[in-house]
């Protein structure tokens, strides 16, 4: 565990496709998680629950209606009845499991929405079933349409193409490092390219995999890079991310962004035990 205040809180968000609001998963110290529901219509923001361990933020996503979070979360107890490592459904924005299926391992793990009631599950190496329920069910049939291996990728690049964005092709940094480019239009001609580091002794604070971002605008050929912007992405027609910590919102012009602002700091939050109502 990285010492306290070594680091800013690291920030990834999920955002529904049909309604507004997104759940942000708010990383550190690094066995220290929670959830926080965003209203992007307000940009209210309320704590879901804590987790004591690890949820791997690649490897989530939201229902189209922002109902339901499915997630993928290890603490390392081995011997419990989660197997130290599980993928869950709760209800959003908390994390206690109306479904559980306990892992045992890091391998594959967490899935993906089809729709408001359907889901696949990210399963491979195999998970056991402890918990279920009949609010969602899961598609045994459904496979994305790209393989991208048995961790954080199998799920999260399959969610980015869902969402727009367009997978440009690989740049091979070294034998230990890769940057998978994506890239999303934007308004005012713009367009803002994701790259997505898998990294093999990655810089300090980072994971294996990481994010950073660039907007580029071909009718001037403009190319603004923001190697701190930890996630980003388009609500509805303005451009969103996070970067040390904090939530930021801002409007495109044919010159860049402009009105920018912070949304939320999610540095001042601190551990809490919250009971889901539910």
């Amino acid at each position: 565990m990285e010492p306290a205040g070594k680091f800013a809180a690291r920030v990834h968000v999920l955002l529904a496709r049909d309604a507004s609001v997104g759940v942000a998963l708010r990383r550190g110290p690094s066995k220290r998680v929670c959830t926080v529901l965003w209203n992007r219509r307000k940009d209210e923001f309320r704590v879901g629950q804590w987790l004591n361990g690890r949820i791997y933020e690649r490897r989530c996503d939201l229902s189209p209606d922002g109902k339901y979070l499915i997630y993928f979360a290890m603490n390392g107890r081995w011997q419990s009845e989660a197997k130290g490592s599980w993928t869950a459904i709760s209800k959003a924005p908390y994390l206690k499991a109306v479904a559980m299926f306990p892992k045992g391992d890091c391998w594959n793990g967490g899935g993906l929405f089809i729709d408001n009631t359907k889901y696949w599950l990210n399963d491979g190496c195999g998970h056991a079933e402890l918990r279920n329920t009949s609010e969602v069910q899961r598609d045994k049939k459904f496979q994305p349409s790209q393989y991208f291996g048995g961790e954080c990728l199998s799920v999260y690049y399959p969610r980015l193409m869902r969402d727009g964005w367009t997978y440009l092709g690989r740049q091979k940094v070294s034998n230990r490092s890769n940057i998978d480019v994506f890239e999303k239009p934007l308004r005012e001609g713009w367009f803002l390219r994701k790259l997505a580091h898998a990294e093999s002794g990655a810089p300090p604070g980072k994971g294996v995999y990481w994010d950073q971002h660039e907007l580029f605008r071909p009718a001037s050929d403009t190319l603004i890079k923001y190697p701190a912007w930890e996630w980003a992405e388009l609500d509805r027609n303005r451009l969103v991310w996070s970067t040390e910590g904090k939530l930021y919102a801002a409007r495109l012009k044919p010159k860049g962004i402009f009105d920018e602002r912070e949304l939320f700091d999610f540095n001042k939050l601190e551990f809490e035990a919250i009971a889901a109502p539910y």
